[in-house]
């Protein structure tokens, strides 16, 4: 049976108030994915069944359609603007039984474990026809099997009562493809071998990733936490069924491999503000993270370094001094009175801009922590002129070099800037010079990311993010580099010119380096996250490059804020300060009506806080 094609989002949300007051019937829940609406998990099936009873008077009968990812139910779920997310499982419960049943001489598997396991296929096997030496679970993503790939694997060695997790590689076939992880790890044969326990039965030429005695197992969330770590490291792989030539060093570049890498430290970030963040790096070498204090700004500029760096000296988190009044404390001086000496800053800048141009393969971050704790202009000229004209950094002249130091470096093209901003009665504004040459990311917490931060609380452990990601940095700097990018459609263009014209009205319109950095921009989106939709990546470069230089006073900004709401849109006949602004509880996630809902949400701040305080800036709002 199909799903009909005239079920909206009316009709999906009243399916979910029916569930709201009838609750989820027997049987009618998911098992792997849920709907997440206004802080509550929801069955994708159940809905979508019950939607149809709304649309077109009768209940879908749930074994009839299918559900999960790239099906029709969960495509009609994600138009109409639902979030799916996979169910959280915890393992070690079925590990346990696993241990259980391996001494028991029952092999039947079926409902009895999970089938999907964070994304990965579940196989369960105590063996066939009669009880295998050594049980196993494996974890599988296509186009790996169990008897032809690599795969995360739970190997039992029932008489040692020895319980491997092992980067597992196929006995029958030789894989297409190998493991990246595995400088100083033991084969299963060696460890045999080393603790003198005999020879493994099977699987001696897998790896080992952790051992466990069976008989005093470590903790739960000790053995969550090893199993998600290996997972996240296969799932970093890239793989490909036509050939096993893949080079260890240089694989495509996937923001899901980062994020889910960041979970297992602590760190929860959508999937959206990883892509603004990365595409930006890639259109433009200097960030602007601004927004409420304690949002996790500096984390995510942290975190990402960490995992796409092989070292530490790649990036270093500065904090600006109130007393930075010139660009010393960020390039040092030629010392005054030793005319052969140069004094380089402590904070290691100098150090990784030359460390940079000898190492053009490997991304460089330098992360400015409170940018705006001083003039942003005095200290930091020099970098915003050399980022545009591409010339040298002239640091002394008269010498070719003063020992380890050059008399000019050149900007590498592998160092990315981020400034961290809090706006408070301590700090600076930034001009719009500053702005016109940055992509400027706010950072808001929902409700909804306060819960899960509060269900989840615990104190994030960078070290587990450690060079996950560096056999990416290579694609990521080519992404970087490359200039090339598609000609948007007319419309992204017109929507462009409209804002333009609106913005000139208060001296905020952009130039032409401006509107070629958005057409990369837009280019960029849609390379780090192919799924973005045409108005979601418009609607990122608008509350990124446009709205950041829009201040003023009351009078200068209402009109202008109107309009550019006007333009959010769909509905251009929308009274826009009666039927949102002044509306308390506006949807601006409803998408049947807002076109762009993320810029209209700070747009109608802005027109708030100019109401209210008679002037009003993209930083303060």
């Amino acid at each position: 049976m199909s799903i009909p094609d005239n079920i909206s989002k009316e009709h999906l949300e009243k399916a979910i108030y029916k569930i709201d007051e009838e609750g989820i019937p027997p049987k009618g829940g998911s098992q792997y994915y849920d709907v997440f609406y206004k802080g509550k998990n929801y069955p994708p099936k159940l809905i979508v069944s019950y939607a149809n009873l709304f649309a077109n008077g009768e209940i879908l009968d749930r074994k009839q359609f299918t559900g999960g990812l790239e099906t029709t139910c969960f495509k009609l779920l994600e138009e109409n603007g639902f979030e799916i997310k996979e169910k959280k499982i915890n393992f070690y419960p079925y590990l346990e039984k696993f241990i259980t049943q391996s001494t028991t001489g029952s092999l039947k598997t079926k409902d009895l474990y999970p089938k999907k396991y964070k994304g990965l296929k579940v196989k369960v096997s105590f063996g066939q026809g009669v009880s295998a030496r050594v049980p196993w679970i494996s974890f599988l993503l296509h186009p790996n099997t169990t008897m032809d790939g690599i795969y995360p694997v739970y190997l039992y060695y029932k008489e040692k009562d020895l319980l491997v997790l092992a980067y597992g590689i196929s006995e029958t076939n030789k894989p297409r493809t190998t493991w990246k992880f595995l400088e100083k790890k033991l084969t299963i044969n060696a460890l045999f071998n080393q603790t003198e326990i005999g020879k493994p039965e099977r699987y001696g030429e897998s790896y080992v990733f952790k051992t466990y005695d069976t008989n005093n197992l470590p903790d739960e969330e000790l053995i969550e936490e090893d199993l998600d770590t290996i997972i996240t490291e296969y799932k970093s792989l890239r793989f490909n069924s036509q050939t096993n030539k893949e080079n260890s060093t240089n694989i495509a570049f996937q923001i899901d491999s980062f994020k889910e890498s960041a979970e297992v430290s602590g760190l929860f970030f959508s999937k959206e503000l990883i892509t603004r963040y990365v595409a930006s790096l890639c259109t433009k070498p200097f960030v602007i993270l601004t927004g409420l204090s304690g949002s996790g700004k500096t984390k995510l500029a942290q975190a990402f370094a960490t995992w796409i760096c092989e070292e530490e000296s790649q990036y270093c988190i500065v904090p600006v001094g109130a007393d930075w009044t010139n660009r010393e404390p960020l390039l040092g001086y030629s010392n005054a009175i030793e005319q052969d000496k140069y004094v380089k800053p402590e904070n290691g800048i100098l150090d990784l801009l030359i460390k940079a141009k000898e190492n053009l393969d490997k991304p460089h971050f330098i992360i400015l922590d409170e940018m705006n704790l001083s003039h942003v202009e005095r200290y930091f000229a020099d970098f915003l002129s050399i980022m545009e004209t591409g010339q040298d950094i002239v640091l002394f002249k008269d010498a070719e070099k003063k020992g380890e130091i050059y008399s000019k470096i050149h900007w590498p093209k592998n160092v990315f800037i981020i400034g961290t901003v809090n706006i408070d009665e301590t700090t600076y504004m930034f001009s719009p010079k500053v702005l016109d040459r940055a992509n400027t990311i706010e950072f808001r917490i929902t409700a909804e990311e306060m819960e899960l931060f509060l269900d989840n609380n615990s104190k994030p452990d960078l070290s587990k993010l450690k060079s996950k990601g560096a056999n990416m940095a290579r694609d990521f700097l080519k992404i970087s580099e490359s200039s090339e990018f598609q000609k948007p459609e007319d419309p992204v263009n017109q929507t462009l010119l409209r804002f333009f014209k609106e913005l000139k009205k208060t001296g905020a319109e952009f130039g032409y380096r401006s509107a070629s950095e958005i057409h990369q921009l837009l280019h960029n989106l849609t390379v780090i996250n192919g799924d973005l939709k045409e108005d979601e990546k418009i609607d990122i470069t608008i509350m990124q490059k446009l709205l950041p230089k829009l201040h003023g006073s009351r009078r200068k900004l209402v009109p202008v804020l109107s309009t550019l709401g006007g333009f959010c849109m769909k509905d251009p006949e929308t009274k826009i300060q009666k039927e949102v602004f002044e509306k308390p509880d506006f949807d601006f996630s409803d998408l049947d009506k807002v076109k762009y809902p993320l810029s209209l949400e700070k747009i109608s701040r802005m027109y708030h806080g100019v109401i209210e305080n008679g002037f009003a800036s993209y930083a303060e709002a």
